[in-house]
């Protein structure tokens, strides 16, 4: 752990096993944290807050701007960790490092325009002017799928905000958050501004974040039904929340667009990260002309993805998280196929050549999913494409929005008005329109219904740690 400039490495009796999901191994021991731990953070955050506050914006920039330089510079050490504790794929890891790098110098640019405003009065006598503060210590819980991009998406904005942080990783994978920290702690960030707290049980943790009045925000990336239950603890001691939650997501292939086209498109989404993404698709709706043509394509090329370790060469799907994942997704390949789906590639777990050991499921193309089936309805987090077909009679606007989940969606299409309507009618908060790619620390990320509230990236992201306060002039 990290608390106030000091590294706390734990006692054996007080930590907890990191392990590879490649292999089932320990690599690492970690602090456990815990309630008392958070709040010595918090307690560090609150102080370094006035100095760091009054640091100007150039200041801060010029610090996340080193932040940056040394996270590219270190990127094959912290990826080798995040493979061997998260388990995707070398390349993957890489450019996650550099995708999470993006947002340091981004926001390290964002800082030097937070802008105020002056606004005309009625009065002759009367002046506003707006200005925008950072709201205080900020709170992070970030989760294993993205260890390190989900970080700086959040810690970016709200160091170049102002505003000091405590940061809660996710208990499998804590060692990227170390090396992040390392990061950090060597771009010369002062003492107390940047927290890291581990712990092998989260609940103490977020109860901490939640109740102690010197936080002011709660940022939190993770399951809807934490999110929810964070949200409303925060809301009863009036902090600000944003929260990134889950999706479910529907990619539409319309009857104009090139099938084979789109199914590689949904072959790169789908099984990235080994569908552990909260924007991978979900529902995959195929217009019935294209829809063989569909199905061919991406069955070839998902029944050649190579699994396992991440750091073999070839390899392009990587573990589950662990044994209950793979459990999850199990369960609803078999409903599935108990309801009338078809098994095109995969539909089992893998366990030859040593996959065994670790928590591998075959990437899997499922035809014929139906609504009344669980993975129609229910998040996969998995290797598993659900193919819907549907025809011209079928109001496909109306099945793609029949979620209570509103991340991501994907339109194939090369008809510009009805790809138009559709964008305007669906109710997700990121729409890929032929794009398999719709994320960039320069776009605003966030969701519908019980995706989220808030945005993350783009001059948005920054805003989420700001204050609005204004000032009324006599003069």
């Amino acid at each position: 752990m990290y608390i106030n400039g000091d590294w706390e490495r734990g006692s054996a009796d007080a930590s907890f096993a990191v392990l590879n999901p490649a292999d089932g191994s320990v690599i690492a021991h970690v602090p456990d944290g815990g309630a008392e731990r958070a709040r010595a953070a918090i307690d560090a955050a609150a102080d370094a807050f006035p100095a760091w506050r009054a640091t100007t914006a150039y200041e801060r920039a010029a610090i996340l701007m080193k932040a940056h330089a040394l996270m590219l510079e270190r990127r094959e050490k912290i990826a080798r960790t995040m493979t061997e504790e998260q388990g995707k794929p070398l390349r993957a890891a890489n450019t996650e490092v550099r995708y999470a790098a993006d947002f340091l110098v981004w926001f390290a640019e964002e800082a030097k325009r937070v802008y105020g405003e002056t606004i005309p009065s009625a009065r002759p006598d009367q002046r506003f002017m707006v200005l925008h503060q950072p709201v205080g210590v900020v709170a992070a819980i970030t989760p294993w799928n993205y260890p390190i991009s989900m970080i700086t998406r959040k810690l970016g904005p709200a160091l170049a905000a102002g505003c000091t942080v405590v940061l809660k990783p996710a208990e499998a994978t804590p060692l990227t958050a170390v090396e992040t920290f390392r990061v950090f702690e060597d771009a010369g960030f002062p003492n107390g501004v940047v927290n890291l707290v581990t712990a092998r049980d989260p609940a103490p943790v977020g109860e901490e974040f939640v109740a102690n009045p010197k936080v002011r925000k709660l940022t939190f990336t993770g399951s809807t039904a934490v999110g929810k239950m964070l949200a409303g603890r925060a809301a009863g001691n009036m902090k600000r929340v944003s929260c990134e939650l889950g999706g479910h997501a529907p990619f539409i292939v319309l009857g104009d667009a090139d099938p084979v086209h789109a199914a590689k498109g949904l072959q790169l989404v789908k099984f990235l990260n080994t569908g552990q993404a909260c924007i991978s698709p979900n529902r995959v709706y195929v217009h019935r002309d294209g829809a063989d043509a569909f199905l061919e394509t991406l069955t070839g090329r998902v029944a050649k993805m190579k699994a396992g370790s991440g750091f073999e060469d070839g390899v392009t799907i990587g573990p589950l998280v662990d044994e209950a994942a793979v459990a999850k997704v199990e369960a609803q390949v078999d409903d599935a196929v108990a309801k009338g789906a078809t098994v095109l590639c995969g539909g089992k777990r893998l366990t030859g050549n040593g996959l065994d050991k670790g928590n591998f499921y075959a990437p899997t193309v499922l035809d014929g999913v139906t609504p009344d089936m669980r993975i129609y309805r229910e998040e996969t987090f998995g290797p598993v494409a659900a193919v819907v077909r549907f025809d011209d009679g079928d109001d496909i606007l109306a099945m793609a929005n029949d979620t209570h989940y509103g991340l991501a969606a994907y339109i194939y299409s090369q008809n510009l008005a009805r790809t138009m309507r559709l964008l305007e009618g669906l109710d997700f908060g990121i729409v890929g329109i032929n794009d398999i790619n719709p994320a960039s620390a320069a776009a605003p990320f966030g969701g519908m219904k019980d995706s989220g509230l808030g945005r993350e990236g783009s001059r948005e992201g920054i805003a989420e740690y700001l204050e609005t306060k204004v000032a009324g002039f006599s003069i």
